[in-house]
């Protein structure tokens, strides 16, 4: 999921990073990114664009230097900001909760893969203990494994706990991809085969 503008939205939000300071596009599309933990990006196609029709009607004024153009919010560009507030305060609150969306499904994606990891460990443990009835050459004793077990759920604890901290301080310094949820699945998934495997 990504926060998106709508009609109009856009234009109004890059006005009042301008007001801010005066940008180049790149910083511009930065301060985006940042402001959104990452979840939207948008490209240079769609910002440089709506900067030249700012620029038109003469919100926006630019400064051409010997490599970067620079935006700069003119009077007519600051009126339309005040006159638009409540507009602005409506954008920003309606992409925080999408990125805080966002954040409950990395949570919930990562909750899901631990404790699917961990019913597998369990499940192996379970079976690494002999059943009753039948001869084992060198069967493994049952405090063994319980004892096994509670040290991997003290791993997978301590790895969960760990990561969240990590995804968290990474989407606050918004740089937390899309894909971070799909990727974090598919490692997760290929531990638990390898755990698995070395189990078998």
């Amino acid at each position: 999921m990504t926060p998106t503008f709508s009609h109009g939205s856009l234009r109004l939000y890059l006005l009042s990073l301008l007001a801010e300071r005066p940008r180049h596009g790149y910083e511009l599309i930065q301060a985006l990114s940042e402001r959104f933990g990452g979840t939207y990006s948008p490209s240079a196609g769609t910002i440089y664009p709506r900067l030249a029709k700012l620029e038109e009607e003469g919100l926006v004024s630019k400064t051409a230097g010997e490599r970067k153009t620079v935006y700069e919010i003119t009077d007519a560009g600051r009126a339309e900001l005040a006159a638009r507030a409540d507009d602005l305060r409506d954008i920003e609150s309606e992409l925080t909760d999408s990125v805080r969306r966002l954040a409950d499904q990395v949570r919930t994606g990562v909750t899901e893969a631990m404790k699917s990891l961990r019913a597998d460990l369990a499940s192996a443990a379970r079976q690494a203990v002999p059943d009753m009835g039948k001869t084992h050459a060198e069967p493994k004793p049952a405090a063994d494994s319980n004892r096994s077990l509670r040290e991997a759920d003290m791993v997978l604890n301590e790895f969960r706990q760990q990561l969240r901290a990590d995804l968290r301080k990474q989407a606050y310094r918004a740089s937390l991809p899309e894909d971070t949820v799909p990727e974090l699945r598919r490692q997760l998934d290929a531990v638990r085969a390898s755990i698995l495997a070395s189990l078998a």
